[in-house]
């Protein structure tokens, strides 16, 4: 594995760490109660997670168009593999790390909340002992979440299959784009555009099943429908379900990328 190919994991591992991640905030924010603050301040780190995405894309194309003119010998599928392996690893970290950032993120809610300025937030965060907080709130999931998180009916298990399905379909629609290329270079600018013949079967699922239940669910916490306890079992199994769906990526991959080959030539 070369040094750009390693960069281009780091990459895929920090998106998808992010978009774990962001379950921890749904936590957050019905502990605090401050749910809008909560994701306000999350979108600190979607920015890291397009910046880092916006890399992505080029770095990619890069090394597609290197290994089609000769100038990089290195064998594209595997290549592809070890990205969404590395999604894979990302899903996996981020869980380990949810009681841990949504502590971390309740102790960034209430300062925000008294100083109003993201930047002393910042600056407290790496300079006034927001270090030291991270080190005393760092913890593993509890056992019991993880080993019978399933036992209110929270979230059902279309809602979990869907998850899945969109996990999968998102994590793989710009990877297969960029390898149609390299399957028929022919039509590899049209097919490098034709991302959202695959990610468009997961923005509908997330838009239309899953985003607006995970809402109804937090909204219910809030208003004491549900418990903290329930809440957090589903979200164990939410997380459980995006690492299904990154490692169904591994199945699709190269028949998302052949569709689309497919359809690059029809149009």
């Amino acid at each position: 594995m070369d040094t750009q190919l390693w960069l281009i994991c780091f990459l895929t591992f920090v998106i998808h760490l992010i978009g774990t991640l962001a379950y921890s905030v749904r936590i957050a924010g019905v502990r605090t109660r401050r749910i809008a603050v909560s994701f306000a301040l999350f979108s600190i780190l979607v920015l890291v997670s397009r910046t880092s995405n916006s890399f992505l894309g080029p770095f990619l194309a890069k090394r597609v168009e290197s290994n089609l003119a000769g100038t990089l010998a290195t064998d594209l599928l595997s290549d592809f593999r070890w990205l969404l392996v590395s999604a894979s690893l990302a899903t996996i970290a981020g869980a380990l790390l949810v009681p841990t950032f949504q502590r971390v993120f309740c102790r960034a809610v209430e300062h925000f909340q008294v100083h109003r300025s993201v930047p002393k937030l910042i600056l407290h965060g790496f300079f006034k002992g927001g270090l030291s907080f991270v080190k005393d709130a760092a913890t593993l999931p509890a056992a019991p979440q993880v080993s019978k998180p399933h036992n209110s009916g929270a979230v059902s298990w279309s809602i979990l299959l869907l998850n899945v399905g969109a996990a999968a379909l998102w994590t793989v629609g710009v990877f297969a784009a960029l390898y149609a290329g390299a399957l028929d270079p022919a039509v590899r600018v049209t097919s490098s555009t034709l991302s959202s013949i695959i990610n468009g079967g997961a923005t509908i699922m997330m838009a239309v099943f899953i985003d607006p239940h995970l809402s109804g669910m937090t909204d219910d916490v809030v208003e004491g429908r549900l418990s903290e306890g329930e809440f957090r079992g589903a979200i164990v199994w939410l997380v459980g379900s995006r690492l299904a769906g990154t490692l169904l990526a591994q199945l699709l991959f190269v028949p998302s990328a052949m569709l689309i080959v497919f359809v690059a030539q029809v149009l």
